[in-house]
């Protein structure tokens, strides 16, 4: 079928829109029917948006006959429906027409149970992330983890799936360009492949695969991208300058972290670090300067997994890195010093890497959402209003271990009962107020047996809002109310503050800016805050900052090898980022324009 454009499209008659869109959306023209009267669409962003909201809008029943209107993987036609040239060539191309017949029966008998629980085909993009294609093995275990899942989700993750199948078919119909978010994502895939384990994504402070790391963003820089200045500093930072005009204005400064948590996924930080060196490789490759410069920085550290130390990089940067922390030893007794010297790093320079904040504009970071709130929302994009406060304690209760059977109920000094009551309060004061989030993630019961009243329970709690007040008032509620449990249950307890960080509101005029960005590529806008503790919020001392998050795969899950996004989302950051350049560039030229 020919291309067809934008500006066709919004001129075409009803008719003619839904033809050329048709099969777009596997035998269900009447998502085209329903957007058809929302044009002119200012972008394909916003004409695949539109198109998510009409089959949002459209009701559970028209949406479960869009699930049934698909072909079952590997499988033939639905029954009174052909397969469609866009189904037959997505499911040829991955290989599932030559299934081995161990994976073709595994494939059919999957099929059918996921029929018999849901009621719907499966639904899966085979063409995946990059749109190349999955490979059978990773169809095959997408499928069985997916049959686990609850109806409700996977209602919605089928609705996903769908909506990713229009998307790439769409861009194949129209010869839409996503190159620059194409090379993000293939950066991604190589910088995934060093690790300090074999078996997944592993990368801490400065071993042999965290320096491979650097090595190779620092090549990227200096080779890809067209980076005037590229170095590793004394803490392992890759810093990439690409200067602008006027030598003499400050420069915008951005980045993220390249260092994962212990088989963690390929995007978290790093995303943050590729989107601005596929702007600067644009900019270098279009010849063109911006009037302030940009400074990209790969933090080497940030989640503090094999030194206790997150923020290591930030913290370098702003001035904030304490000299007693090159004493602190690894888990095999290497201390931070002999770490860094033996990678080469000249630890008497790490003073002189604080940046002066009269020399840099602002500084702002792009993340992967590592939560499910974009995912739910079907957007691709999500400007952050602020990084959560966070504080965490280490806590246990005391009671008497008695005996189960011989002890009566309105004797026991339960210690496990306690804090489970606890739990249970923080789960409903945290639910009271909108951002505010809580959590016990640690509950165990040292030496405890099946037959034992337990007389000592050990937890961890873990309080985090948008703002410092708001998580202040429930950690002083909590702590109110694990005095009064055990008061009145006759029990000990001890807590123990291991950290308190404070929030980071995002500076209101570059959250305007990322607003104005994404407002520029026809999305809708979506405000959210991060759970989640990031550069940022280390920067936020230094320099007023804004976050833009991209959507996550699989629920938005993180810090694990399902951690995903679509090389059409870091796209879509890309144009985001550019956007923002732009406008600032805009600012700047009104600010010194005479007239």
């Amino acid at each position: 079928m020919s291309l067809f454009t934008l500006g066709t499209l919004n001129a075409a008659s009803v008719e003619v829109f839904v033809a050329q869109l048709e099969g777009i959306y596997e035998h269900s023209p009447w998502v085209a029917e329903r957007v058809a009267a929302l044009r002119p669409f200012s972008s394909w962003a916003a004409l695949k948006c539109a198109m998510v909201t009409a089959v949002r809008e459209a009701g559970v029943v028209a949406q479960q006959a869009l699930l049934c209107a698909h072909p079952e993987l590997a499988g033939k036609a639905r029954v009174g429906l052909p397969l469609t040239v866009e189904s037959s060539q997505e499911q040829g191309r991955v290989g599932l027409a030559h299934c081995t017949s161990s994976e073709f029966a595994q494939i059919q008998q999957l099929n059918t149970d996921y029929k018999a629980k849901f009621g719907w085909p499966f639904i899966l993009a085979v063409r995946g992330p990059r749109g190349t294609g999955l490979t059978r093995a990773q169809i095959i275990a997408a499928f069985a983890r997916r049959l686990d899942g609850h109806p409700a989700f996977e209602l919605a993750e089928c609705l996903r799936q769908v909506h990713r199948i229009a998307e790439l078919r769409l861009h194949d119909r129209a010869g839409i360009d996503t190159g620059p978010g194409q090379r993000a994502w293939d950066w991604a895939e190589q910088l995934a492949t060093y690790s300090d384990d074999a078996d997944g994504l592993t990368v801490t402070y400065l071993t042999q695969a965290h320096r491979a790391c650097a090595q190779q963003i620092a090549q990227w820089m200096k080779v890809d991208c067209g980076f005037d200045e590229v170095a590793i500093d004394a803490v392992a930072n890759v810093v990439g300058r690409y200067h602008g005009t006027h030598a003499e204005n400050r420069s915008l400064l951005t980045g993220s972290h390249y260092d994962t948590v212990r088989n963690g996924g390929k995007y978290d930080g790093r995303l943050g670090i590729l989107v601005p060196m596929a702007v600067v490789q644009a900019l270098h490759r279009a010849g063109r300067r911006l009037p302030f410069g940009l400074e990209v920085v790969a933090f080497s550290e940030e989640e503090g997994q094999r030194f206790k130390l997150p923020f290591l990089g930030s913290s370098a940067l702003t001035g904030n890195f304490n000299p007693s922390w090159l004493a602190q030893c690894d888990a095999n007794g290497v201390s931070l010093s002999e770490a860094m010297r033996h990678a080469g790093l000249r630890v008497e320079d790490i003073p002189g890497l604080a940046r002066d904040p009269t020399r840099y504009l602002g500084f702002i970071e792009v993340h992967v959402e590592q939560g499910p709130v974009l995912n739910g929302l079907d957007l691709p994009l999500g400007i952050v209003t602020a990084i959560n406060g966070s504080v965490r304690y280490q806590g246990e209760v005391t009671g008497l271990a008695s005996h189960a059977g011989t002890t009566p109920m309105d004797q026991r000094l339960d210690a496990a009962t306690a804090v489970a009551e606890l739990a249970l309060y923080l789960e409903r004061r945290a639910s009271s107020v909108p951002d505010l989030v809580a959590t016990m993630g640690m509950l165990q019961v040292p030496g405890g047996s099946i037959n034992v009243v337990p007389g000592r329970c050990q937890f961890s709690l873990d309080i985090r809002a948008p703002s410092d007040t708001v998580r202040d008032a429930c950690d002083a509620d909590v702590r109110s109310e694990l005095a009064r449990i055990c008061e009145r249950r006759g029990l000990r307890y001890q807590l123990d503050l291991v950290l308190n960080i404070a929030a980071a509101p995002s500076a209101r005029e570059w959250q305007r800016r990322w607003v104005d960005a994404v407002s520029h590529l026809g999305l809708p806008t979506c405000l959210l805050p991060s759970g989640a503790g990031h550069d940022a919020m280390i920067m936020h001392r230094l320099l007023p900052q804004a976050m833009l998050f991209v959507r996550g795969e699989n629920a938005g899950i993180s810090h694990n090898p399902l951690e995903s996004t679509t090389s059409d989302d870091m796209n879509l950051a890309v144009q985001a980022f550019s956007a923002l350049l732009d406008g600032l560039v805009t600012e700047q030229t009104a600010r010194h324009d005479p007239a």
